[in-house]
């Protein structure tokens, strides 16, 4: 009996001593994996979004330089190697039997007529392979081109440059996509305590203006520095070989307005002197180094647009609605009113590179200066796209109305003006004429891009906009192509009447959404997910309707399309006031 009583005693000694153990690992255990004394989650909260938007400021930076890199390249090769081929001496020297001048005709066409059918698979790019990869493959291809120029043939210079023209408006496209969500991701970033405590209430539709408007300003800001850098191939290699004007433009009798076709009476001989085949291959080693940089800054530098959620759900609308959407599109009266804008912004661009830099620049002032003038052009558009930050204060037509004046003023003082055939003494002029062109063009160009930012939010809809947008300006660079030949006041003359249509059906555009006129945009469909494997997210997923818009187009009593637009600003009804 009294073992028992021991036994008893023992035991109840042994269970206060195990549950004293048991507390102090627990204890341990909390000390291990427990949150830390001076832990802050408020704070740790704004850190991870304050990364969050430097990576959002560095993907706009890395796009900016890769799209300034690329087309820097591509110009400043394009250019460099027109001029070589255009002289006979160097053609018959180095390449007398491959008929170097039709296979430049052949270039040239590749890169300006294959972008007309480029509606046709532009969204179907940008949807397989996501906005960034888009970019990456379309930089590539332009180093192809570059690449390309290492051996002058048939078989490789007109195959890269169709290559080219196929993606143009792709690259753009993606490109204008690409910065338009990076606005809106920088301004989720910059709102998320505001979008964690309203998770089911819509956001004003305005709210992320400010940074479409800062964000395309950059860019553009990046993007006209790239006819400047296109100039240093010219600048540091290739005006030691050029004659001087008295040579090249003896025979030229007529400039400017009176002037037909592309410079007549230009001398066929303009180097005095050929380039060693070795200095050519550094010079093009040095623009394949800045294309492979580009690649690498897209591909390193740039992160995705969207999630990959959201990239196989815009994927899954079905390949072919996608291609259905861009036309659907064409059916908003706002799309339809800017089409004269788009038309004159691919203009414009094409004719201060060709019409007005050759038979007003170089007839006056020789060709050793037409580098200049268009890094004249260049800077100027580069500073002063800045100016579109002044739709942060102001009406967003105002910068629009601002370019378009000063570019009627210089389309009524070129068809008046004839400058006298190597005559330096005008240089001033014509240099001041690109300078405001370039600014004409910044407001204009920056201007185009933040307005449709501004009407089209929806992250559904942007490449097809873009797409649509870069398109329009393809066509009309095709169109000023064809034209060459034509006298100049008829180029001007066009120019001017497309420019007052354009700002005419701008300015009803304006109008029509200030009334609140009923838009008709297509309805996108749902994505459609596989029945069988892995379906993620199945009742809340980031399909279309689902982040929060509540769109009217996407009930499915309307089938095909929607009359209601859900995406007008509340501030476009005040833009005209």
């Amino acid at each position: 009996m009294e073992k028992d009583i021991d036994g008893c005693q023992d035991g109840a000694k042994t269970v206060p001593s195990t549950r004293l153990g048991t507390e102090g690992t627990e204890a341990q255990l909390d000390d291990f994996v427990g949150a830390h004394p001076d832990y802050n989650e408020e704070e740790e909260e704004q850190k991870y979004f304050r990364r969050k938007r430097l990576g959002v400021i560095k993907n706009v930076v890395a796009a900016s330089l890769a799209g300034t890199l690329t087309y820097s390249v591509y110009l400043g090769l394009l250019q460099m190697q027109l001029i070589l081929h255009y002289d006979e001496t160097y053609r018959e020297v180095k390449y007398s039997n491959i008929q170097l001048e039709d296979i430049d005709r052949k270039v040239l066409m590749g890169i300006n007529v294959t972008p007309v059918a480029a509606l046709l698979y532009t969204p179907i790019l940008i949807r397989f392979f996501g906005t960034k990869w888009a970019m990456f493959l379309a930089v590539g291809i332009y180093a192809l081109f570059v690449s390309s120029n290492y051996w002058e043939r048939y078989y490789t210079l007109v195959p890269s440059a169709v290559a080219i023209g196929m993606v143009i408006v792709p690259l753009w496209a993606s490109m204008g996509t690409y910065i338009m969500r990076m606005a809106q991701k920088y301004y989720e970033y910059v709102n998320y305590k505001e979008e964690q405590e309203k998770e089911r209430q819509r956001a004003p539709r305005d709210a992320c203006n400010a940074y479409i408007i800062v964000f395309q300003t950059v860019f553009y800001s990046c993007f006209h520095l790239s006819f400047v850098c296109a100039q240093m191939p010219m600048v540091f290699f290739l005006n030691n070989y050029l004659y001087q004007l008295n040579h090249t433009l003896f025979a030229v009798k007529h400039c400017g307005t009176l002037s037909h076709g592309t410079l007549p009476g230009f001398n066929k001989t303009v180097l005095q002197s050929l380039p060693r085949s070795v200095n050519l291959i550094i010079v093009e080693s040095a623009l394949m180094a800045a294309a492979f940089l580009a690649m690498l800054v897209v591909l390193v530098l740039c992160g995705a647009a969207y999630r990959p959620m959201e990239e196989i759900d815009m994927r899954s609308i079905g390949w072919g609605n996608i291609f259905q959407l861009p036309f659907k599109h064409m059916r908003d009266y706002r799309l339809r009113h800017l089409f004269p804008l788009f038309i004159y912004s691919g203009f414009e661009v094409l004719f201060v590179c060709t019409g007005f830099s050759l038979n007003y620049g170089v007839c006056a002032l020789g060709l050793e200066r037409l580098a200049y003038l268009l890094m004249a052009y260049g800077f100027s558009a580069s500073v002063c796209s800045s100016l579109a930050l002044c739709m942060l204060r102001l009406r967003r037509h105002i910068p629009l109305l601002a370019g378009a004046l000063i570019h009627v003023v210089l389309l009524v003082t070129l068809f008046c003006w004839a400058p006298e055939p190597r005559y330096l003494a005008q240089a001033p002029l014509l240099y001041s004429i690109a300078a405001l062109w370039g600014t004409g063009s910044a407001l204009n160009k920056t201007g185009i891009s933040i307005l449709l930012g501004m009407l089209y939010k929806k992250k559904e809809r942007q490449d097809f906009i873009f797409t649509i947008y870069h398109w329009w300006q393809a066509l009309a660079i095709f169109t000023v192509y064809l034209w060459s030949g034509l006298p100049m006041k008829a180029k001007l003359s066009i120019m001017l009447l497309t420019l007052v249509v354009a700002v005419g059906t701008y300015l009803w555009m304006e109008r029509k959404v200030a009334w609140n006129v009923e838009v008709r945009l297509p309805r996108i469909p749902r994505p459609r997910h596989k029945t069988r494997g892995y379906r993620y997210l199945e009742d809340n997923s980031d399909e279309t309707g689902s982040d929060g818009d509540g769109d009217k187009e996407n009930d499915d009593r309307h089938p095909t399309e929607g009359t209601r637009e859900d995406e007008l600003p509340k501030e476009d009804r005040d833009q005209l006031g």
